[in-house]
């Protein structure tokens, strides 16, 4: 239950945003960067639950008293693996150009709910938009739409059974190898991106989505190293809890 209701503001973008999934999980938000980070959040699997406003920290700064409201709660599942090894992570969502205007105010509130987390055996980051907004959302934001769609198993099963013939390959060259008719082909790719969105047939997301784009076959186990962003060896602890929770690494199901 958030601990502040996000009120109607006409100064900037507002809403709910509801889970793709049979949780139906509804989510407010007080800004399209907040709208973006919760469309990483409903496409990654690994996240059980995610929560806006969860808790009020109250803290003292300079004698004085003040309270903070993280924007959000965000929790991995327990049932698979690596999520289940993960924390809880409390979070702050901010563009950067915020963060540098106004890091000595924001500071001391991110010092208070990095005890906070720390003292419930949580994290705590701060997650900007160099994260939230790059070619891996303009992919989610279409598969999403993908996901709403009936599924249509005959064609399905074609191009699951085609692609793991061919192993690795692109959307253009899969359909060719099923159909030589240029109408049959259009009517397959919205299920070919639905399996994408399904994770049923494997994408570099961090590159844009074309018929040219490189897929492989998850039946093979093929993957390329944008499977797993959050293991990037140049990545530091704070951004790799970033990965955690808006790239979706392919779970180990028991």
């Amino acid at each position: 239950m958030p601990v502040r209701r996000i009120p109607k503001n006409y100064r900037s973008v507002t809403g709910l945003v509801a889970s793709d999934d049979a949780s139906h999980q509804v989510t407010a938000y007080e800004s399209s960067l907040e709208r973006d980070c919760i469309k990483h959040l409903i496409f990654n699997k690994n996240v059980a639950r995610r929560e806006e406003q969860p808790v009020t920290i109250s803290f003292i700064c300079a004698g004085k008293q003040h309270s903070y409201t993280p924007d959000l709660l965000i929790t991995y599942r327990n049932d698979v693996a690596p999520a289940n090894t993960w924390k809880p992570l409390l979070a702050e969502v901010k563009y950067r150009s915020d963060l540098l205007k106004d890091w000595p105010r924001l500071k001391p509130k991110f010092h208070a709910a990095r005890q906070y987390a720390i003292e419930r055996a949580w994290d705590f980051t701060i997650i900007t938009d160099s994260e939230i907004r790059t070619p891996y959302l303009k992919n989610i934001t279409l598969l999403l739409e993908c996901r709403k769609h009936r599924t249509n198993e005959v064609v399905t099963n074609v191009l699951l059974d085609a692609l793991d013939n061919l192993g690795d390959s692109n959307p253009d060259t899969l359909l060719r190898s099923v159909s030589q008719d240029s109408l049959t082909r259009a009517t397959m790719i919205p299920t070919l991106w639905q399996l994408v969105a399904d994770y049923r047939i494997g994408a570099e997301l961090e590159k844009p989505l074309t018929m040219n784009c490189r897929i492989w076959s998850k039946l093979r186990g093929e993957r390329s190293d944008s499977d797993e962003p959050i293991h990037h060896s140049g990545a530091g602890r704070g951004r790799r809890k970033c990965w955690c929770a808006l790239r979706y690494q392919p779970h180990l199901e028991p």
